[in-house]
């Protein structure tokens, strides 16, 4: 082998090594992209409906859900809080929920399948802030005629415990009603529903 014969094998050898290493880091870059695009198992997990007992529940609190990355909100509703719903039917932009923000079965009074359970997402439909909610003791900052509910600090929102807007409020519409099931007296599956599963 000739002296000009080594440097251009010494040469070739090292440009199909760099390319062997080139091949290789951009495949490994690759991975991971791709993969970030398939839904992780967490992400799958937050569309599946969860289970709620109510037997945890004391009347008149508010449980808090996580599902589909957002705040549920489930609460035994007690004998004064329905009462402050009907009181407030003159106040509410869209009393009869008239605005498609619920399934069928809660498109009534109490927007709910039985009356003394509120089922609602916990979402502004301003903006999407969090409501919180505000008692009937909370007359002084919220208003002679308020019977309690929940006010969004935000923009200044107001809804009653049926999830109807107060009119005057920035929000356009009630507070969604997700889909939701019985499956006992104290079990509640959220995220699911016979109506759908009908379909």
């Amino acid at each position: 082998m000739s002296d000009q014969q080594k440097p251009d094998r010494t040469r070739r050898n090292l440009i199909v090594a760099t390319s062997v290493v080139g091949g290789a880091a951009a495949v490994g870059a690759a991975v991971p992209f791709v993969a970030s695009m398939w839904p992780s198992e967490r992400a799958k997990a937050a569309g599946a409906p969860i289970q709620v007992d109510l037997s945890r529940l004391a009347a008149g609190e508010l449980g808090v859900f996580e599902w589909r990355g957002k705040p549920v909100w489930v609460m035994k509703r007690t004998k004064e809080m329905l009462e402050g719903i009907k009181q407030a039917d003159p106040r509410v932009s869209d009393p009869g929920s008239e605005v498609d923000q619920q399934p069928k079965y809660a498109k009534n009074e109490f927007r709910s399948i039985k009356p003394e359970l509120m089922v609602l997402v916990g979402v502004c439909t301003h903006l999407g802030c969090s409501p919180k909610e505000k008692s009937a003791e909370d007359k002084g900052e919220m208003g002679a005629d308020w019977a309690g509910g929940f006010y969004c600090p935000c923009h200044g929102s107001k809804f009653d415990f049926a999830g109807r807007v107060f009119k005057g409020s920035p929000a356009p519409k009630n507070l969604e009603v997700p889909p939701y099931e019985y499956v006992s007296d104290n079990t509640l599956v959220i995220g699911e529903d016979k109506e759908k599963k009908g379909a």
